[in-house]
């Protein structure tokens, strides 16, 4: 009773109006989580008032602390709330379908001619603007979770953390977790606990259990008989086996994940090299979509190049739709079944502190994610090195690129302080890239 009074309180658009938002924000939905958060919070939050503002980031948290992209698992349960499962099912696959599409036909490209110089030309300008994009998410993003001293200081730890020393993200959230739970149990009186402890879900265990089995049997059915059909040591059982274990420990994104997923694919099973696995990030990084789409590039290169006697198209294909199976069918998983909780956990004043501590910690995590990515897009060559424990990013400077440099001054004056719309400075940012390229620069 209490979860469909709770789904009243978002009832306003018709699920035909929701399909409309959902498909543009698919199309717009550039750079990376963060530029993709801020994105659906304006359009969903600021622009059409669907969501209230506590409400979306309490379910920010969540998927937070879900493994897998963040993004997409928002845009879901958004759905959910809005429209029930057909809702869910319709934001999250929208969110992910127009940029996987993208992301296939430049990896037939690119598995059949390599490296295409006008589509560089075009991505050039993009990384510009997909650069600042994500500048503005973040402190978007960090303007909302860190509301007092506590949420800076973990912040801040946070960034210094990965940046730095190379913590692991889920080390990270655990830590942050934990710091938030302690803090916030100082505050919360007993009066504010025992008024607390009344709000319960309401969600029977049962439906929980019946939900999370029967989205674990969509999940994992389909590769077993990829498996029986083709047989285990086929690549194509391969590819449905790594991205389903990969799917679980993805914390932090594409990003967190990048170095364990290049090493195994280019080592252990020998599908694609590091340089193509960096190439496959930079179509990610350029389309719309989670970043972790990046694993659609690799499914399809290992396919295409493994599935057969000799490269094949079909087989391309094949490992494409698998590791997209593998990779996004686990996020319905996790947001059909914990969904229905959010509320809950949120009005548990400890837990919420936990979450908000959670939060604060991400927005560190998205600042090393900026200047990770700004050193990559501005610098063409990008050292790693290590002093002592101390782990840096060391460019080489001869190697900036100012035409990005200049394009993504461009990008920022028209986001930041002209405040025109992410399509517009993607266009005018991928035009002027285009322009440069064909007055020889």
């Amino acid at each position: 009773m209490q979860e469909s009074s709770q789904k009243n309180q978002f009832i306003g658009p018709t699920y035909r109006e929701a399909l409309a938002v959902w498909l543009r924000i698919g199309l717009l939905s550039f750079g990376g989580p963060s530029g993709q958060i801020a994105l659906m919070h304006r359009m969903l939050v600021d622009e059409r008032k669907w969501i209230d503002d506590g409400r979306f980031l309490n379910a920010l948290n969540f998927c937070m602390l879900l493994p897998g992209p963040e993004a997409m698992q928002l845009a879901t349960y958004i759905g959910w709330r809005l429209h029930g499962v057909r809702g869910g099912l319709t934001a999250g696959l929208l969110f992910v379908l127009p940029g996987a599409l993208v992301v296939l036909a430049l990896s037939m490209i690119y598995a059949a001619f390599g490296n295409v110089p006008t589509i560089e030309a075009l991505f050039l300008g993009i990384k510009a603007a997909v650069l600042v994009i994500v500048i503005e998410a973040l402190l978007r993003i960090a303007k909302r979770a860190l509301k007092g001293p506590e949420h800076w200081v973990l912040a801040a730890l946070s960034f210094v953390a990965i940046f730095f020393f190379g913590a692991p993200y889920p080390l990270l959230v655990l830590a942050a977790a934990i710091i938030g739970y302690a803090v916030s149990a100082r505050q919360v009186t007993s009066a504010t606990s025992a008024a607390a402890s009344e709000a319960v879900h309401g969600v029977p265990l049962a439906k929980t259990v019946t939900s999370a089995g029967l989205w674990l049997a969509i999940w994992i059915l389909p590769l077993l008989a990829v498996a029986a059909i083709f047989g285990k040591g086929h690549v194509l059982a391969q590819i449905g086996y790594f991205f389903s274990k990969l799917a679980i420990v993805t914390f932090g994104g594409a990003y967190a994940v990048l170095a364990y997923m290049g090493q195994d694919v280019a080592t252990q099973y020998g599908w694609i090299t590091a340089g193509e696995m960096m190439d496959g990030l930079g179509l990610a990084e350029t389309t719309p979509g989670p970043l972790i789409l990046v694993t659609e590039f690799v499914g399809y290169i290992a396919g295409y190049r493994h599935g057969g006697a000799g490269p094949s198209l079909a087989m391309g294909v094949a490992g494409a739709v698998i590791t997209l199976w593998a990779t996004f069918a686990p996020c319905f998983l996790w947001v059909f079944t914990g969904g229905p909780y959010v509320e809950w956990l949120n009005s548990q004043p400890k837990l919420k502190g936990a979450l908000a501590g959670v939060t604060a910690a991400v927005v560190g995590v998205i600042l090393n994610l900026a200047i990770w990515f700004a050193l990559h897009v501005f610098f063409s060559r990008v050292t790693p090195r290590s002093v002592g424990i101390l782990k840096l990013w060391v460019p080489d400077l001869a190697t900036l690129d100012w035409r990005i440099v200049a394009l993504a001054a461009i990008s920022a004056f028209l986001l930041l302080w002209r405040h025109w719309n992410v399509i517009a400075v993607l266009a005018v940012a991928s035009a002027g890239s285009l322009l440069l390229r064909l007055a020889g620069v």
